[in-house]
């Protein structure tokens, strides 16, 4: 049994789900990102199971999306990468609220998300050691050449842009990839987020001989789009690493 609620968490409203009767008492803790244009709502079934294998989940809502969106769905698809920004930007004030809440168990604090919450769980992780492990799906760490083609900023954005992301790219950043235990799963018919962005980062690391924490799994003919077989994986990953 679980239970899932949906409450204020510091500064902004969260889906927040956890084993029965254990709302109060530290417990390990997935902090999941949902992907562009949807909602903690919409990835609501990561909270159900992880909750049901033990863990504490808490899903934000990224700016403008969710119980935050302005309603302006034309503004928000010309402001990918800023929004990308604002749920890199909010993540510690997240972490203060778990920890002076009592609510996670030794520090054992996990991070993940799909697509755009992919690349903000890879984002943080790359800037925050204390994240115990990091699960990105269908997501990519390389935001200085992705945004030249994914929702790629207007013109006059571009170079505010580009400097606000550098410090949370992978490129120069493996080393904080490679120390703790982290998941990739990537559909390899993805049509949104190419899967070479995850095998970039696969070699990248093997490359460096910085592969040994590193777990990466692909599905043939997946586009983009979440299995059962990912949901399966994300789970089993949390279950032996956080």
């Amino acid at each position: 049994m679980i239970e899932l609620k949906t409450q204020r968490l510091g500064d902004h409203e969260i889906l927040h789900a956890f084993p029965a009767g254990m709302r109060e008492q530290p417990l390990p803790v997935v902090i999941f990102y949902h992907g562009f244009t949807s909602s903690k709502l919409v990835y609501s079934y990561f909270a159900v199971a992880l909750a049901q294998a033990g863990f504490r989940v808490v899903m934000p809502d990224a700016p403008d999306h969710g119980s935050r969106f302005s309603g302006d769905e034309q503004a928000r698809l010309g402001q990918f990468w800023q929004i990308l920004q604002g749920s890199l930007g909010e993540f510690s004030g997240l972490c203060d609220a778990l920890y002076q809440a009592g609510l996670v168990d030794d520090e054992r604090l996990a991070v993940a998300g799909a697509s755009m919450g992919g690349m903000t769980a890879l984002g943080i992780m790359a800037r925050h050691p204390e994240v115990k492990c990091v699960a990105s799906l269908m997501g990519s760490g390389y935001f200085s050449t992705l945004s030249q083609t994914l929702f790629p900023p207007q013109a006059q954005d571009i170079d505010a842009v580009q400097a606000s992301l550098a410090g949370w790219d992978v490129t120069h950043a493996l080393p904080h990839l490679a120390d703790r235990p982290l998941l990739l799963w990537h559909g390899e018919a993805d049509d949104i987020v190419p899967a070479a962005e995850t095998f970039r980062l696969q070699q990248a690391l093997v490359r460096e001989g910085l592969d040994s924490h590193l777990t990466c799994l692909w599905e043939a003919g997946v586009r983009h789009r979440i299995t059962p077989t990912a949901l399966d994986a994300t789970t089993a990953f949390f279950r032996q690493h956080l």
